[in-house]
């Protein structure tokens, strides 16, 4: 094991293994979903709430029936949205599952007039209260992008259930009404109006208060999340950048990816010594880190402490997306997690590349044709770039994106042209014989990341649509030969996953197996680009340096995998800023860096 990383007792592997689901937060859990499935059954079926005393109570005056069935429906639905809180044995959830359940075992004996209804939601009380100290989990990182969902969801649950809560009363149903009729009784019964369908007796009442309690569930949950203090998912602070850019100048050429670090939407723990930190992101309830531990190698054992410990209070799932061998063996020894190779990471020596010799005719005859077509490249760090032109560069950056939203986490670095980040270096394609454009002759731009003192390492690739085809190779190969005046001797490119399995698949003699995961891989390719990027990183002859993902059990790795699309912008469930407002707040925050970096400088 290289890098000198000291081993530990058997005792600290075990101390620092994964929070694993403890059994009786997993059975509360499944206890608390199937008391709050009883709890909206009695409140919505006739059927199942029938007894002889509810049969008394229907003819008493009053509303206290009705009342008790839109109280038992309520109940029901809020036990059944703590239910997954408490499986992550959050505390939270179980305080508001200690106040729900005698309020469901009241609506159970008021409505049903059910004593075993009654004892079944207080005998879950016991365990909760037994095993209270099980339920430590602090709450996950919020914002207000949440009482967005909330209402969403909500809104379509309160709707499906109002459509159910309408129509299972067909005895007392008046006359026929179509499934429009009912979904506007709903809809004007979550708003506390009365619609379209009636009904005879005291049923009227029941849909009523139910659809408004429904109405008033919606209402209170999304007020809450929208009015609450809000806690972004992560941040990094002015601090917390300036002693990671310190760690980076002292330990960043041992990974490629330590500048990626830096991302402003990252959180970050430092190993006791401050000689080392873990960067992750919160998506999902999974704890996201990315790339190896930055600092110090005999630091990191104190880092991923911290990391695992943060995860364990909060009852968030571990895992690393992206780290190297090193790192790997470092973060299955230290936890007592298993690794899992994702694929590799294209890495060209600068010394070894040229474009002479048979493998590397495509790309030279690319490059050779693109030059002949009138255009020209420029290969500077950022540093050196004037303020006009570096705005211009990163407007079209913006502009040529193609999605939404930026994509990358673990190998983004998620702007370009920041004040702090004057090492980068700039690869542009220019066509001065073109119409000029918004963005003058500009047509391409290779933005790369420090990778230490002696290499780079890519972050994004953007171009725009009207340029000739080859534009990313041009500029490639004009960074890899720029690379010796700038004194670097290695150059990374894009991440390629599931190289391996691509590679050996389509060679002679692959099994059946191997070449049906290739072809699934294939198959996916055309929404994912897996295959495609790793034929074009093959082009430059590269060598392969392997990542992996680090998880605490097989089955976390659909939600790791989940979790992982949403953090590098594949899968989006929140609305995205208007394009003016993401731009004013990119602008913002490169001024109030600006002071952070002459301070470093100064320093």
């Amino acid at each position: 094991m290289s890098g000198g990383v000291p081993h530990r007792s058997q005792w600290a592997r075990h101390t620092l293994r994964g929070p694993r689901p403890e059994a009786v937060p997993v059975l509360v859990a499944r206890a608390c979903a199937i008391v709050g499935l009883l709890d909206i059954a009695a409140g919505v079926f006739p059927r199942f709430r029938h007894s002889r005393m509810h049969t008394m109570a229907e003819v008493l005056p009053g509303a206290l029936g009705p009342f008790a069935a839109a109280l038992s429906m309520s109940t029901g639905v809020l036990l059944l949205l703590l239910a997954h809180g408490l499986r992550r044995r959050k505390r939270r959830a179980w305080r508001a599952a200690v106040a729900l359940l005698p309020a469901g075992a009241v609506a159970q004996f008021t409505y049903r007039h059910s004593l075993v209804g009654a004892l079944i939601s207080l005998a879950l009380l016991a365990p909760l209260l037994i095993h209270r100290d099980q339920f430590r989990a602090l709450p996950d990182p919020r914002s207000r992008w949440r009482a967005l969902a909330n209402f969403v969801l909500m809104g379509a649950g309160s709707l499906a259930l109002g459509l159910v809560i309408v129509s299972v009363h067909p005895k007392t149903l008046v006359g026929d009404p179509s499934l429009a009729d009912r979904i506007t009784h709903v809809l004007y019964g979550l708003f506390g109006f009365e619609g379209p369908v009636d009904y005879q007796g005291n049923t009227s009442w029941t849909v009523a208060f139910s659809l408004g309690a429904l109405g008033l569930l919606t209402a209170i949950t999304t007020i809450y999340l929208a009015f609450r203090p809000e806690h972004p998912a992560a941040q990094l602070t002015e601090d917390d950048e300036v002693r990671l850019r310190a760690l980076l100048d002292k330990h960043g050429g041992r990974d490629s990816l330590g500048h990626f670090a830096l991302r402003r939407d990252k959180a970050v723990v430092f190993s006791p010594s401050g000689k080392a930190a873990v960067t992750y992101r919160v998506v999902s309830g999974v704890m996201l880190a990315s790339g190896d531990p930055i600092g110090d190698v005999e630091a990191w054992p104190g880092a991923i402490e911290r990391f695992m410990d943060e995860a364990k209070v909060h009852s968030w799932t571990p895992a690393v997306m992206g780290c190297s061998e090193t790192g790997g063996e470092v973060w299955t020894r230290e936890t007592g997690l298993d690794a899992l190779e994702l694929g590799d990471e294209a890495v060209v020596d600068v010394a070894d590349f040229s474009l002479a010799g048979r493998a590397m005719r495509n790309v030279r005859q690319m490059v050779k044709r693109i030059e002949r077509a009138g255009y020209e490249t420029r290969v500077r760090r950022v540093r050196d770039l004037g303020d006009a032109e570096l705005e211009r560069i990163r407007r079209a950056a913006d502009d040529w994106r193609g999605t939404d939203t930026e994509r990358g986490f673990s190998m983004a670095l998620g702007r370009i042209g920041d004040p702090t980040d004057g090492d980068c270096l700039i690869a542009t394609a220019h066509k001065a014989d073109a119409v000029p454009g918004e963005y003058g002759d500009l047509k391409a731009i290779l933005h790369f990341v420090p990778w230490g003192t002696d290499g780079v390492s890519l972050d994004l690739m953007r171009r725009d649509r009207s340029a000739d085809p080859g534009m990313n190779e041009l500029l490639i190969v004009a960074a890899l030969q720029a690379a010796p005046k700038f004194d670097i001797a290695r150059v990374s490119l894009n991440f390629a996953m599931f190289r391996a399995a691509l590679a050996r698949g389509e060679k002679i003699g692959a099994g059946p197996v191997l070449r049906a995961w290739r072809g699934l891989l294939v198959f996916l390719s055309r929404w994912f680009q897996i295959e495609s990027l790793y034929k074009f990183n093959a082009k430059f002859q590269p060598r392969w340096e392997p990542r992996f993902v680090v998880y605490r059990a097989s089955g976390d790795l659909p939600r790791i995998g989940f979790a992982a699309m949403q953090a590098e912008g594949f899968v989006n469930l929140a609305l995205p800023l208007p394009r003016f407002l993401r731009r004013r707040r990119t602008t913002a925050r490169a001024c109030a860096h600006a002071v952070t970096e002459r301070d470093v400088r100064a320093a």
